[in-house]
């Protein structure tokens, strides 16, 4: 079962695709090579997810050094994951709960950042007549084959007391949750912003958001073990980059707007209305979740992690210690000027 959140649309997939025949270019060229080759870039790759989209814009304002972090956006989680597994990427952009799957299954990435939390971005809408949770009884709710959509309908079902079997769960792509709305196939869908518009547009409701469970669905920066051990200035780069890519949203928020709302298909005032759902976390509020024994993100993720075994998505406890790597973020703190 893939994580995370597919997002299909025409600017993304041919940004996508440009930077997947980029990858390509690169590991021809470096098989090629005859002499000892210069030290490649560090190869980040994110899901086409807003959340994400500082490091995209870092690198669309040139405020990154392409010589030493190269960010390649692709079209889904499920892609990031299969080319960190391949070795054709070094870091890349997970929600939390692909990071514990992935380290689950015995591969050796480790987190070094928390980059923002949904805080009402991902929702289940109902058609009118669904006025409480409860009429969900009976009644068909669309949602991805995903974890966080499996998460969110754990979590809704509990709020309503209801068990899997009160509901049937009818399993599709986001894409085609209008069109099961309209029909009347399903009463209800877990949904996420940008996706969420046209369905709410037309008379659809939230009536559960990721509000309710905080600090559940969180977006995570991962990074093999080996490039942390043998490439530790090239990760500080990448700290970097996304502090930078923040930094300009943050105190550009039009600007910035102005500049990732067409890759989402998305009018200026619609992409921050979306990122309205999100929040992100400055790199001081990162550190201080990744650090503690335990860390204080195990503490905010542990009813997450249980669930997920719960739901035999992960074989064992998460590993918090093995987890995460605070190396990379104390570096970037010490190096910044003192005021």
């Amino acid at each position: 079962m893939p994580g995370g959140r597919s997002v299909s649309g025409r600017p993304w997939m041919a940004r996508a695709r440009r930077s997947l025949r980029w990858l390509s270019l690169v590991v021809a060229l470096g098989a090629l090579a005859c002499s000892e080759p210069a030290q490649p870039p560090l190869m980040v790759g994110v899901n086409t997810w807003v959340g994400y989209d500082p490091l995209v814009l870092a690198r669309d304002r040139e405020a990154i050094d392409a010589l030493k972090v190269k960010v390649v956006e692709l079209v889904s989680s499920a892609e990031a994951v299969r080319h960190l597994r391949n070795g054709l990427l070094d870091a890349a952009g997970l929600t939390l709960d692909e990071a514990l799957r992935l380290v689950d299954s015995g591969f050796g990435v480790r987190i070094v950042a928390l980059l923002d939390t949904s805080a009402g971005a991902d929702m289940v809408v109902a058609a009118p007549r669904i006025t409480s949770l409860q009429q969900l009884r009976g009644e068909a709710i669309a949602a991805e084959d995903a974890t966080v959509a499996t998460l969110m309908l754990e979590r809704l079902l509990r709020k309503a007391r209801l068990r899997q079997d009160d509901v049937t769960v009818v399993r599709m792509d986001a894409t085609q949750h209008l069109t099961a709305l309209l029909s009347d196939r399903v009463a209800a869908a877990v949904s996420y912003a940008p996706m969420n518009g046209p369905i709410q547009a037309l008379g659809y409701r939230p009536i559960f958001d990721s509000r309710e469970m905080p600090g559940q669905i969180v977006d995570v920066l991962v990074v093999r073990n080996e490039v942390l051990e043998e490439r530790p200035e090239a990760v500080d780069a990448l700290m970097g980059v996304w502090a930078a890519g923040l930094n300009v949203m943050q105190l550009d928020p039009q600007g910035a707007a102005a500049s990732m709302a067409p890759g989402a298909e998305l009018t200026p005032a619609q992409y921050q209305s979306v990122q309205q759902g999100l929040r992100f976390y400055s790199p001081a509020e990162s550190l201080a979740l990744l650090s503690g024994q335990p860390p204080l993100l195990a503490q905010q993720s542990s009813d997450m992690a249980q669930l997920l075994q719960e739901l035999g998505l992960l074989r064992e406890p998460p590993n918090w210690a093995n987890l995460i790597d605070t190396g990379p973020a104390v570096r970037a703190r010490d190096a910044q000027p003192l005021p």
